[in-house]
């Protein structure tokens, strides 16, 4: 470095504050950015005045330790950006014609940018985001592991791990560069065939292939059917209690709420047309209802779907995990009953096979087909073409009926384990149902106990239970509980169970 190179860092220094910029050699950014960083906060927070002349690269780079091909790094980004200004024969300097508004960053001493970006305004978020946060979560998870008592999970480990590794492997050694393309938004033609034909012995769904959109999770399936048949501000009936996550997908649309009891033959539909008669769509589970499990009357069927025809209503029929009935066939859909075409069927392989699938589908009245297409075109694309393959072959082979078989004996047999394990360990505490459908039971709890925080204890012991309050949008009748057993091995139901007594107790 020449002398008069030094002597000008030192008049620089003279005018301006010493250049404090804190590296970290173990941070994942690199060091060239933590000098343009470093400077930008000292313009903007005006430690560095316009005008004021900047010590060379080569004084930086010693004086901070680092090499002089990072500080030019940093250097030739803050000149792109307009912060500094090069003068040929004279060095660098701070932009004299910063806008105004750029110069009024400042934060307290030691507080990063990350901390104060944004601070002194409102951060713009949409109201309806204000509205989703005011929705409970159902549940905690804890991990990806089996735990008691956990929701919304099939017997996992009970899922044939052979037969789908054989079925994946097939399907891979065969694989060719046409399936490393992008895939059809609906989804693979051979799978939705699969499924139009499953569900039409299974669960009595009237459809053509055509009619059947492949999604990721019955979430997507409601969000993908609120974007296409709902405005802002429409009614839209739900049921009380009912399913916090659909509730969700309608707020995100903007859709006004209408709460419409529930009682043991499902959704309270005359209630639902004295509230609102006009409403624009009904959201319901009719052969499981979520959480009471009460399976929605053929005379309350009808009925709903003589109202969603009369008001030109639709009907979004969620059927998440009718699949697994103890008691006699499964139940037919509200969907094969509907001959206005006003129900929209939700199905998901998610909750019947294992929830990492991310395979679910939404059957679609051919009314409403080109709309949906052109909204799934826009948004997700397609659901993985491999894995849309494989369970196309598990389905056509036969695997997927004989594993729903076989899983409504390992459920119903883990369902009678809570059960007795409730009333060996959690006598007086608990009183629970007895669910004919579906992969978790309601447990009542005694007077004086509240649910939710029932939930919190539960969790610090490590078990997962829901407060029935959360599905509740107004007050909720009677504290309880939503555990899930068709995931939980019978030994964990029973530990969990002592468990879950034990906290229940330190509440009591």
């Amino acid at each position: 470095m020449s002398k008069v190179q030094h002597r000008q860092d030192r008049e620089s220094l003279g005018v301006m504050p010493v250049l404090l910029i804190p590296l970290d050699a173990r941070s994942v950014e690199p060091l060239h950015h933590q000098v343009y960083r470093g400077l930008r906060e000292a313009i903007l927070s005006g430690r560095l005045h316009a005008g004021v002349r900047i010590p060379s690269t080569r004084w930086l780079a010693e004086q901070l330790g680092v090499s002089r091909s990072t500080i030019l790094v940093a250097f030739d980004q803050l000149v792109a950006e307009g912060y500094i200004v090069g003068v040929v024969g004279s060095g660098s300097y701070v932009a004299r014609q910063l806008p105004d508004h750029l110069l009024q960053v400042t934060r307290p001493p030691g507080q990063s940018s990350q901390a104060t970006e944004g601070a002194g305004r409102a951060t713009p978020i949409a109201q309806r985001v204000t509205a989703l946060r005011q929705i409970p979560r159902i549940t905690r998870r804890f991990s990806t592991e089996p735990h008691p008592f956990q929701l919304g999970v099939p017997p996992v480990d009970q899922f044939p791990m052979a037969v789908w590794s054989r079925l994946g492997t097939n399907r891979y050694r065969d694989l060719d560069a046409s399936r490393l393309y992008h895939g059809t938004p609906a989804g693979s033609p051979a799978l939705r065939e699969a499924i139009a034909a499953h569900h039409a012995g299974a669960r009595g769904v009237r459809c053509t292939p055509d009619q059947v959109i492949v999604l990721s999770s019955a979430q997507e399936a409601m969000d993908l059917a609120c974007r296409v048949v709902l405005n802002p501000g429409d009614p839209v009936w739900f049921e009380e209690p009912g399913y916090a996550a659909a509730r969700g997908a309608l707020v995100a649309a903007g859709a006004r709420i209408v709460p419409v009891p529930v009682d043991a033959e499902g959704l309270v539909v005359e209630r639902g047309v004295d509230l609102e008669p006009r409403a624009s769509l009904v959201y319901v589970t009719p052969s499981h209802q979520c959480p009471t499990g009460a399976t929605l009357s053929l005379e309350r069927r009808l009925a709903l779907l003589h109202w969603a025809a009369r008001a030109d209503a639709w009907i979004l029929e969620d059927d998440y995990d009718s699949e697994y009935r103890y008691t006699g066939r499964p139940l037919a859909a509200l969907q094969g009953l509907d001959v206005a075409s006003r129900v929209l069927y939700i199905g998901t392989f998610n909750k019947t096979l294992f929830p990492s699938l991310r395979l679910a589908y939404l059957v679609v009245p051919t009314s409403l087909l080109e709309a949906v297409r052109a909204v799934r075109s826009l948004g997700g694309q397609h659901a993985p073409i491999i894995d849309q393959a494989i369970l196309t072959d598990f389905l056509t082979e036969g695997h997927y009926a004989r594993y729903l078989r076989r899983m409504r004996i390992v459920c119903r047999d883990r369902r009678d384990a809570l059960i007795a394990a409730a009333q060996r360990d959690a006598s007086g505490l608990l009183e629970m149902t007895r669910p004919e459908t579906g992969l978790y039971a309601i447990a009542w709890l005694a007077a004086g106990l509240d649910d939710r925080r029932a939930s919190a204890a539960a969790a610090q012991r490590g078990i997962e239970v829901a407060p029935l309050s959360n599905y509740y949008a107004g007050p909720c009748p009677r504290g309880g509980l939503v555990l899930g057993y068709g995931g939980v091995p019978p030994d964990l139901i029973a530990t969990g169970m002592r468990q879950l007594a034990a906290a229940l107790r330190s509440i009591g």
